[in-house]
């Protein structure tokens, strides 16, 4: 597992928790701010180094930031659309590559709308509507399958930026939002991106985590690959 973060210090705690259950020698750290496209390919660059391959790929970084919006969408989709890129390109059976998955998380408000965050709720819907175009074609010609989790709130820091009054300004409204959707726990949201990982029926499926850690796809998945796949 490699990990990328560019928070260090949570990212070396996150390293010597993995290692105490994995091992350290399958364990990479690299401090990352994955808005850099320079810093995100020699990440990709470092990780095949160490472990010779790549099978999957979870982007994952995420603000809730209204002010400072083109920060927002750097960070929240346009680092996703390069590391997806990224992944397709190491991971492609056209360029020696034995295929794999990418999984991006997006959320619940990729789907619907949201008063309190309309930058961010475009982030996600941008995230949902790439990697549904990008699935339509990338299983058949490269062997990738590309799928986006959307979970409801869940108990991290970004939660407590979005419970914020100074950044929200509509402090009832979203109590009264995360009152009907549920708070997650970060295991349920993690639950939701093996079962997406190791489910080779599938591509381009956007995966629903709602309360108390139900799951449910959008609609009908628009791409169900064939069993002998």
């Amino acid at each position: 597992v490699s990990l990328l973060d560019a928070n260090i210090p949570v990212g070396e705690a996150t390293k010597v928790d993995f290692e105490q259950v994995y091992g350290a020698a399958n364990i990479l750290f690299l401090p990352c701010d994955v808005t850099s496209e320079n810093q995100l390919k020699d990440s990709f660059k470092k990780t095949l180094e160490k472990f010779k391959r790549l099978d999957i790929v979870c982007n994952n970084a995420g603000i809730y930031d209204e002010e400072n919006w083109e920060k927002c969408l750097s960070l929240n989709l346009v680092s996703v659309i390069k590391a997806t890129h990224l992944g397709i390109q190491h991971m492609s059976k056209e360029t020696g590559g034995a295929g794999g998955v990418i999984v991006n998380i997006a959320s619940i408000v990729g789907l619907i709308p949201f008063l309190t965050g309309p930058v961010y709720a475009a982030s996600k819907h941008g995230v949902v509507g790439f990697t549904k175009s990008m699935a339509l074609t990338c299983f058949e010609k490269h062997g990738v399958r590309l799928h986006g989790l959307c979970p409801v709130f869940v108990d991290t820091a970004l939660l407590v930026d979005l419970k914020s009054v100074k950044i929200s300004g509509h402090k009832e409204k979203l109590q009264t939002m995360i009152n009907k959707l549920g708070v997650l726990k970060t295991a349920d949201v993690a639950e939701g991106f093996l079962r997406l990982a190791t489910d080779q029926t599938r591509t381009g499926a956007m995966m629903k985590v709602i309360g108390n850690g139900k799951f449910d796809y959008e609609a009908e998945p628009p791409g169900l690959l064939p069993a002998t796949q």
